[in-house]
């Protein structure tokens, strides 16, 4: 629907997309925060390469199909809000999806409801499954209690692993604000993103003997680890 809007001649807002931000470095990443955090979820698959068939082949083909797809699907949702919302419009509303589908399918607009639903149940049952894959394999490997590396008798699910997975969850979704929780929460997530890089790149020089089913060009650890350097510092130097 946005895209034909956008070939109807709805481009009055997107000219004025970017009119009253700001160029603040801090604010700027703050901003980063909300906007990755739409796309957290790319590393999950990583967590799973025990459960995958043939993963030195899958994994790289589903990264490489996957993420490119996701990325044009929300540039092209975004680009659809944008057709027939003002940036003051979009920033009023609790519910931008509902908003828009009020503007271009009228009384259809119940359907975007439950398009939204179906991709939380998604994104949920995907982070579900990968998430307690984290606390069982550090729980087998000695990282974490030896509980956590228990799996039920019949079905072979980290029971443990998925318990503590949702008290966390419920902890995190009683904070009245998810801009807070957005914020903590991609604060320590490219903490931890920048370190896992600083380790590859580091293990690239000190380790070359290792063996290496998976490998990328050096210049891509790289430039994760100044985007988050970025994403951590930038926040903390300009506001404290």
């Amino acid at each position: 629907a946005g895209v034909v809007k956008v070939f109807q001649g709805h481009t009055q807002y997107l000219a004025t997309g970017f009119q009253g931000t700001t160029t603040s470095v801090s604010d700027i990443a703050t901003a980063f925060y909300s906007g990755l955090w739409a796309y957290d979820g790319w590393n999950n698959l990583n967590y799973i390469t025990e459960e995958l068939v043939n993963p030195y082949v899958n994994l790289p083909r589903a990264i490489m199909i996957g993420i490119p797809l996701v990325t044009l699907c929300y540039v092209l949702i975004n680009l659809s809000y944008m057709t027939v919302m003002s940036s003051t419009e979009l920033l009023a509303s609790e519910a931008v999806a509902v908003r828009f589908g009020d503007h271009v399918l009228g009384p259809a607009a119940v359907l975007i409801c439950l398009f939204v639903a179906a991709s939380t149940f998604g994104s949920g049952n995907g982070t579900t499954f990968t998430a307690a894959r984290i606390s069982f394999v550090a729980a087998r490997e000695g990282h974490l209690a030896e509980v956590l590396s228990y799996a039920h008798v019949r079905k072979l699910t980290p029971m443990p692993a998925l318990m503590l997975n949702g008290m966390l969850a419920m902890c995190m979704v009683s904070l009245a604000d998810i801009g807070s929780l957005i914020d903590f929460f991609s604060f320590a997530a490219w903490m931890f993103y920048g370190a896992t890089m600083l380790a590859l790149i580091v293990m690239r020089w000190t380790r070359k003997d290792l063996y290496r089913p998976y490998r990328v060009p050096i210049v891509i650890p790289w430039i994760v680890l100044l985007l988050s350097i970025y994403l951590v510092a930038a926040p903390i130097i300009q506001k404290p």
